[in-house]
């Protein structure tokens, strides 16, 4: 069964990625007293690949700037963002133009918030969206077919928004999705607070999606979701991402993570050595000549506080580390 698993791992590996970031920074123009500009820098020289059929989490800290990364790749961003890089979407570039041709068909957004759902439109009518009347029968007969999939009853189809309960309007959420003919999907913290059966029944829609050929992103601040459900998590630090490891990576103490943060992380569990490690991350207003987590690391040498290490190949992962070679 490992060598099975194992198998499907490579073949994902050596296939195209549907979806790639290569070397993206996101800035904010700001202005201070007396008008004076500054920049405020929140993602930096990030890059991560997703492929069809399998889940790929961006794990980082509440309020580290992992949303704006979903908005960046929907082309979502408010007036004052400055965004550069690459980015592709199935071998060609994804331009701002094609952002705005995808978004919401074949690239699509699971908001955190139910706040996504206009209060004053029946559920039905924004599942099924605006469509002409030659489509409209069968539009409505794949609805119903979803909601029956996702447990939701017929009565919801003339519900408002405020009328459902959290599990039910995250359903619909979902349901909209699938709607869709979407090929990427890009799911926002979207576990907050959940009890136990919620968790399992919302983590669940994503092995679904991701077995039906979709490739999900899965953005959340909790690890141990995480590593339940993906098939990569990529640790996002101070707007990059310092490893993409596999989830079968995530061991014993440690051994096999290639970045110091990473290992501190997964020891920083309870069910393991519940070990904090001292410091915090950077805040976004401070300049960084070098390694974004050098004064956090306990294997930093001078190099370290001169230069931003490349994210590069190690151990069958990705790590941005100066000191493994």
């Amino acid at each position: 069964m490992e060598n099975a698993s194992q198998e499907t791992t490579e073949k994902k590996e050596k296939s195209e990625a549907l979806l790639k970031v290569k070397d993206i920074s996101l800035s904010f123009i700001q202005y201070a007293s007396g008008l004076r500009q500054t920049e405020l820098k929140v993602i930096s020289n990030l890059s991560m690949e997703a492929y069809s059929g399998e889940i790929l989490a961006v794990v980082g800290s509440s309020g580290s700037g992992k949303s704006l990364l979903a908005h960046a790749i929907l082309g979502i961003l408010p007036s004052n963002a400055n965004l550069s890089g690459f980015m592709e979407y199935n071998g060609q570039d994804l331009t701002s133009k094609k952002k705005e041709e995808l978004r919401g068909k074949e690239i699509v957004l699971i908001p955190q918030s139910t706040t996504y759902l206009d209060p004053l439109m029946r559920i039905s009518g924004q599942v099924t969206g605006n469509v002409d009347k030659k489509n409209a029968e069968s539009r409505k007969k794949l609805q119903r077919e979803i909601f029956r999939k996702y447990d939701l009853k017929p009565e919801v189809e003339r519900m408002f928004p405020h009328e459902l309960s959290g599990g039910m309007a995250r359903r619909v959420l979902v349901s909209t999705t699938m709607m869709n003919s979407s090929k990427v999907v890009i799911a926002d913290e979207p576990t907050p607070g959940l009890d136990e059966k919620n968790l399992k029944e919302t983590l669940s829609y994503f092995k679904d999606m991701a077995a039906r050929g979709h490739a999900v992103i899965l953005i959340t601040h909790d690890i141990e979701a995480a590593l339940r459900v993906s098939d990569k998590i990529a640790i996002f630090y101070a707007g990059t991402i310092l490893e993409i490891a596999r989830t079968a990576d995530f061991a014993g103490e440690g051994e096999k993570l290639r970045h110091p943060y990473t290992r501190a992380l997964w020891n920083a569990l309870p069910q393991n050595r519940f070990q904090a490690i001292k410091g915090h991350q950077p805040m976004q207003d401070e300049v960084l000549e070098g390694c974004f987590f050098y004064e956090r690391c306990s294997t930093k040498n001078k190099i370290c506080s001169k230069c931003v290490p490349p994210l590069k190949m190690f151990n069958g992962g990705l790590v941005r580390c100066n000191n493994v070679s």
